[in-house]
């Protein structure tokens, strides 16, 4: 079951990919946790089992430590559908990949990684999802 607890994140765990769900695309990071940054690994344009196996792909080559996945909500903090979605994403993740999984609020994410100037906002959100997990990290 997905974590949202960075605390609890054993030290040991030193790499981590994160994900930026959407319904049609997926951002993809990699980060490590003593440089605390992330740096975009592209998007996933697919859905269903073609989204797990470019996943899956990443897992291997990245083989990280733990995943983490950013779950948006309303500005008031308040659940909605894309909330629930990415959340069962994240269970998906971990049944998939038997992997710890990590939630982080990702309100706003998109909008800074436009505001940014990104090509790929997806990438870079995830990035931002990451590198603001990994600040977290003791």
């Amino acid at each position: 079951m997905p974590d949202t607890v960075p605390s609890a994140v054993p030290s040991h765990f030193q790499t981590f990919l994160a994900f930026d769900f959407g319904q049609k695309r997926t951002g993809v990071a990699s980060g490590n946790r003593l440089l605390k940054t992330a740096t975009p690994q592209g998007t996933i344009a697919a859905q269903g089992d073609a989204r797990f196996a470019q996943i899956e792909a990443r897992v291997r080559e990245w083989q990280p430590d733990a995943l983490v996945v950013g779950v948006p909500y309303h500005p008031d903090g308040a659940a909605h559908d894309n909330t629930r979605a990415a959340q069962r994403f994240a269970r998906q993740l971990h049944g998939r990949f038997r992997l710890p999984v990590y939630e982080v609020d990702e309100r706003y994410s998109t909008t800074e990684a436009l505001a940014a100037g990104a090509r790929d906002a997806d990438a870079a959100s995830a990035c931002i999802i990451l590198e603001q997990f990994l600040r977290t990290l003791p």
